[in-house]
């Protein structure tokens, strides 16, 4: 009687593999090796992209968990997602705001980051009276954008994903046709 030999110890990632790869693409590959399905995957990401522009700063991570637990969908994805594209909201901040302020006719008001972060410091009652109106629109706008981009990045990932899972599968099979 023979035992199968050891499976082979996991290498640790070479500081050469991308940040891309560690740190996104190792995730979607355990999910895919666990059976969470491409197209599952693929929604998570583009609904994670939407909700992280939210325009309401601190807000995301709150609308990412609250989606993910009602449309039971994988909260590690949806939070790495949101957590990467931080950077995209404080972008898309004050466009939000403009495009809300066009959409429905409020009066322009001369905006800045640092200014809004002052004055919510100086007092957040204040800032909510100051910034209320220009948050609503926009919030308004970016629940006319978040459908559409949902969607298109639903489209672009769903096939990368397939392809993904394809190898995961294949590199699945291979191990176990060595192991025996």
């Amino acid at each position: 009687m023979t035992c199968p030999p050891p499976a082979p110890p996991e290498t640790p990632p070479s500081p050469r593999e991308g940040f891309w790869r560690r740190r996104v693409g190792s995730v979607i590959v355990a999910q895919l090796s666990q059976g969470v399905t491409p197209d599952r995957i693929a929604f998570t990401l583009a609904l994670a992209v939407a909700l992280a522009t939210f325009p309401i700063l601190g807000s995301t991570t709150l609308l990412c968990a609250a989606a993910g637990f009602a449309l039971r969908l994988n909260q590690p994805i949806i939070q790495l997602a949101n957590w990467l594209f931080y950077p995209l909201q404080l972008l898309l901040l004050i466009p939000f705001y403009r495009m809300g302020e066009w959409i429905f006719g409020t009066p322009h008001l001369a905006l800045s980051i640092p200014q809004m972060v002052e004055r919510f410091n100086a007092g957040p009652l204040r800032f909510i009276a100051d910034f209320g109106v220009i948050a609503l629109g926009g919030i308004g706008a970016w629940c006319l954008t978040a459908p559409v981009v949902v969607a298109v990045l639903y489209v672009m990932l769903r096939p990368v994903l397939r392809a993904v899972a394809v190898r995961v599968s294949r590199a699945r099979e291979s191990a176990a046709t060595q192991r025996h």
